[in-house]
């Protein structure tokens, strides 16, 4: 750090912890302090946090942070949040929460309200005014539980945010919503970037409840009087208006212009493709990017939670990680003709969102290193699948795709998924892809870049390329239309099996 005299912070409002984060000029992560909460879960399908905990955490991290950058001679020239999206915040007009909790990305209270909005609407005509199709992940189901459910709290709102501006609410008194955030609320207008009236009036939503929608690289304000006693921040430090965690972890992972592919692999996989506008598909969602473009993407709900199922299921959570994907090396490529279908939590797009796992092809012969390997391999299929019907929807094949979150750090599976895919796979050198972004977003802010592209070129480095081994490769092409047959073939039983469930004897 010798000669090093300015930093900015990151913050990022996630779904099991908030982090803040001194960065350096060039993107490097200098300090990280960490602040943990837990999700609430009432009832079954439920996912809610209390705002409060998000700022608490914040305070505290923030406090770290700058306590480390003033012992240090550093002076933190801005802020730049992102955080989890879809999570509903209601406040009042005095920055009040209306409702201590609010309900989370991963929240399915809102199902009936998908469904019977699906019931009553040509869904393909909805696309280009929405960018999206319908789910329940989205703000605008939410909104509609909330007035249908909590009508006293729903009275008292003037101002509907998501986590991270709750937090920008508290450090600056200022109230916005960036664009990334509102162009997956499935209340935007795709082609005016503003709130589209027509669909707010169809679910019965105020547009004056709506925060205003501004860029991530606009100052939202100054962090206050009170924020700065609270937090240890000079007071008057500029906030920006930051995003969601998701694109602005694009950002950070070098995914910022039209053409480029990404895979973040955590608990789902989410594959993305960048374009200069939205792909009108009714198995494609669409996000804002925070340079302005669009990126098209499709949620596999369990990818690494696959291989977390395999392990409890098969070893009670006894042995680790390294030691399981040992045992998936020692199989060949294709596990001896066993495949399996990831959907162990269904699909979040679709008539068949009560999709289940399976293992299909099961012989004697195979053992737990065919079944694991099955299961990393499974996922590479599925996700495979879902890139295919991009390229088909935009005519638009990626030469290479990006890899980041936890997946990233697994040769194995990286190999699989090259081969699968067929085509290299690149790793950022720094796995906090958020941070990075949000040290992106200061940079313009700040004038230290030109625009997002510049600032990305400069912050981010690739530090390895997983190419595609060609026989690998061969064997699984033939192995993908049994993959897609058995996923178009299995949709026929899902309710049944529902049906199985709700009718079963007690033990």
């Amino acid at each position: 750090m010798q000669g090093l005299r300015k930093c900015t912070v990151a913050l990022d409002i996630g779904t099991g912890s908030t982090r803040a984060a001194a960065m350096s000029p060039d993107g490097a992560v200098l300090k990280v302090a960490a602040r943990e909460y837990e999700q609430i879960v009432p009832a079954y399908g439920w996912s809610e946090q209390r705002p409060d905990d998000w700022w608490n955490a914040a305070r505290a991290v923030l406090s770290e942070v700058a306590a480390w950058a003033g012992d240090n001679g550093l002076t933190v020239d801005a802020i730049a949040a992102c955080g989890q999206m879809h999570g509903t915040v209601l406040v009042d007009d005095d920055g009040r929460l209306t409702r201590d909790t609010a309900p989370l990305w991963n929240d399915k209270r809102t199902l009936d309200y998908v469904r019977a909005f699906e019931a009553r609407q040509d869904i393909a005509a909805w696309l280009p005014r929405t960018a999206n199709p319908p789910t329940p992940a989205w703000p605008a189901f939410k909104l509609q539980w909330l007035r249908d459910n909590d009508p006293d709290a729903w009275a008292r709102t003037a101002t509907v945010f998501m986590p991270k501006d709750y937090v920008n609410l508290r450090l600056t008194g200022e109230r916005a919503m960036d664009w990334t955030e509102a162009a997956c609320s499935f209340l935007m207008d795709p082609q005016t970037g503003g709130w589209n009236r027509m669909v707010l009036d169809e679910l019965g939503l105020d547009i004056e409840r709506m925060a205003p929608i501004r860029l991530p690289t606009e100052v939202l304000g100054g962090v206050s009087a009170a924020a700065a006693a609270e937090t240890g921040l000079a007071q008057g430090t500029p906030v920006l208006v930051g995003g969601g965690d998701y694109p602005v972890a694009l950002l950070g992972s070098g995914v910022c212009r039209p053409g480029l592919a990404s895979e973040v692999a955590g608990t789902s996989s989410i594959i993305t493709l960048v374009a200069d506008r939205p792909i009108l598909d009714p198995e494609i969602s669409n996000v804002g990017t925070p340079e302005g473009n669009w990126g098209g993407f499709v949620l596999l709900e369990a990818g690494g939670d696959a291989a977390r199922w395999a392990r409890r299921a098969f070893h009670d959570n006894q042995m680790d990680y390294a030691q399981i994907i040992e045992m998936a090396a020692a199989a060949r490529p294709g596990s001896d003709a066993l495949l399996f279908l990831p959907y162990l939590v269904g699909e979040r797009l679709g008539a068949h969102r009560n999709s289940r796992a399976q293992f299909f092809g099961l012989a004697a012969g195979h053992g737990l290193p065919q079944m694991h390997r099955a299961v990393l391999e499974g996922v590479g299929f599925a996700v495979n699948r879902h890139l295919d019907v991009m390229e088909r929807a935009t005519g638009t094949r990626p030469e290479i795709l990006i890899a980041s979150g936890g997946g990233a750090k697994a040769d194995l599976w990286l190999r699989i998924k090259a081969a699968i895919y067929n085509r290299p796979i690149m790793i950022p050198e720094e796995p906090e892809c958020g941070l990075v972004g949000c040290a992106a977003l200061a940079a313009v802010a700040t004038g230290a870049a030109r625009d997002l592209t510049e600032a990305s070129a400069q912050m981010v480095r690739h530090s390895r390329e997983v190419m595609p081994d060609p026989a690998w490769a061969e064997h699984y092409h033939c192995m993908q239309p049994l993959f897609n047959a058995l996923y178009e073939q299995s949709q026929q039983h899902y309710d049944t099996l529902d049906a199985l469930i709700v009718s079963q004897p007690e033990a």
